[in-house]
């Protein structure tokens, strides 16, 4: 397979895949294609697969795009202004991502639920208990809000990520949450009562806009039911 991401914020990645290449997605991702790509929508692992990718915030079943016949084309666009990352998943080098930051991969990349070793990560981290774990063999897209800045993490190196910030990370690094030190910074420093701390060995891809901080920041200019 060869890929090409273009646009800026509001970015696409345009696969050009081999004849009986398979390339599996979400629902509604697909963008466009080539008239010779076949989608079979699958449970893609069984029931068991299925449940694990409704806890990690996907859908239930997963469709497979392939090229019949000769080369094909196809095309995921991004949900939400930002980037789309292309990462390459192999052993050793599985990445834990935020929910719903899966777009596309190869068929030989698994797509799995991964929770969060200490409780404290999932209910104060904003990243969330459940995460999603990327793992098997080959080229996976990931959907970034905003814009990605990254990390390579020594080992017991970490850096401090505010809530929401936090996209993705290889499953060599550890996350844990860190109580905003003082009453008032706390209280009045708007930055909530909690981060996310990020501990090396690893590496760590940070997002400049997450959808929740976007949302929170439109809420005020929403209509009302009362008016």
């Amino acid at each position: 397979m060869r890929y090409e991401i273009k646009g800026d914020n509001l970015p696409v990645v345009i696969c050009e895949v081999n004849a009986n290449e398979s390339l599996i997605t979400e629902r509604g991702s697909m963008s466009w294609m080539s008239q010779n790509m076949r989608m079979e929508t699958t449970s893609n692992g069984g029931l068991g697969k299925m449940f694990g990718r409704m806890f990690a915030g996907e859908a239930l079943f997963q469709n497979r795009y392939t090229a019949e016949g000769g080369p094909g084309r196809i095309a995921f666009a991004s949900s939400f202004p930002g980037s789309i990352l292309a990462m390459e998943i192999g052993p050793g080098r599985e990445v834990i991502c935020q929910k719903s930051a899966f777009l596309a991969a190869e068929e030989g990349v698994e797509l799995s639920v991964y929770f969060q070793k200490k409780l404290s990560g999932g209910f104060f981290g904003g990243e969330g208990f459940i995460m999603q774990k990327l793992s098997g063999q080959g080229t996976a897209f990931l959907e970034i809000d905003g814009t990605v800045v990254d990390y390579e993490l020594a080992a017991a190196e970490a850096i401090v990520v505010d809530t929401g910030y936090l996209a993705a990370m290889t499953e060599g690094c550890q996350m844990e949450i860190q109580q905003v030190p003082g009453v008032k910074n706390a209280l009045f420093g708007g930055e909530g009562l909690f981060n996310t701390v990020v501990r090396g060995p690893g590496h760590v891809w940070l997002q400049t806009m997450p959808v929740n901080s976007v949302a929170a920041a439109l809420r005020p200019f929403f209509p009302t039911g009362n008016n």
